[in-house]
């Protein structure tokens, strides 16, 4: 099983239609070549069919997109933690701004998910939404104020506001959880930007999947972030 080490860049490929199919996989193989030569973590969530082709083709974290909290039996529909763990995935994303739960809905979530061994992304939107998710204890939190995700203004330069504020709150609460952030993260100077202000990497989507070269936007995220790493 791929292990996660800090900082983590996580690719969320989200439905779009650049990264479906075997091109799915060819961005993975892309992700995990960046990896291997930056010393740099960098896990992808493609679409649940396309989970086992990616676990398959490559050797860093595979992630869901979602899971639903159910147990085997009459669900029809639903994503199965049981399914999702078989295919390949190690861990899940939760609550994403698209895919919004309840908040005991999140808690069911993650204790299937737990039941399961699947490590825990819990997207949030807020710094006080953070907090109240850091007491279901995932294992990252991922702060994405949803009015900047996709439009290319990073978080880590609009709002360090939220960012640190969610720290603070988090910390509080259980100082053990990882904060990552997202929402327009796009350049290595961004994600350079984010661990500096105390997260453990970001999650992002269309910075990647929607570029022109995959290979060298991973780079640049990547390079940003072991330079951070070097500069400890």
């Amino acid at each position: 099983m791929a292990k996660i080490e800090y900082p983590l860049i996580l690719v969320n490929y989200k439905t779009y239609e650049q990264a479906i199919g075997k091109k799915a996989v060819e961005l993975a193989r892309a992700a995990e070549k960046v990896s291997k030569e930056t010393g740099i973590t960098i896990g992808v969530a493609p679409q649940f069919t396309d989970i086992a082709r990616v676990a398959e083709a490559v050797d860093i974290p595979v992630f869901a997109q979602h899971i639903d909290p159910i147990t085997p039996g009459a669900h029809t529909g639903h994503i199965l933690p049981e399914a999702v763990k078989e295919a390949g995935a190690i861990g899940t994303l939760l609550n994403h701004s698209e895919c919004r739960l309840r908040l005991d809905v999140i808690h069911e979530c993650i204790k299937r998910a737990k039941e399961v061994g699947l490590i825990v992304v819990l997207c949030t939107n807020v710094p006080e939404v953070s907090a109240a998710g850091a007491a279901l204890n995932p294992d990252m939190i991922a702060i994405e104020p949803p009015e900047l995700i996709g439009t290319g203004v990073a978080v880590s330069k609009a709002k360090p506001e939220v960012i640190t504020s969610t720290l603070e709150l988090v910390r509080k609460v259980n100082p053990n959880i990882p904060v990552l952030c997202g929402a327009g993260i796009t350049k290595g100077e961004d994600v350079y930007a984010a661990l500096k202000l105390g997260t453990k990497g970001v999650l992002l989507a269309s910075g990647v999947v929607k570029a022109k070269d995959w290979e060298k936007a991973l780079l640049d995220l990547a390079n940003a972030a072991r330079k951070w790493v070097e500069g400890r």
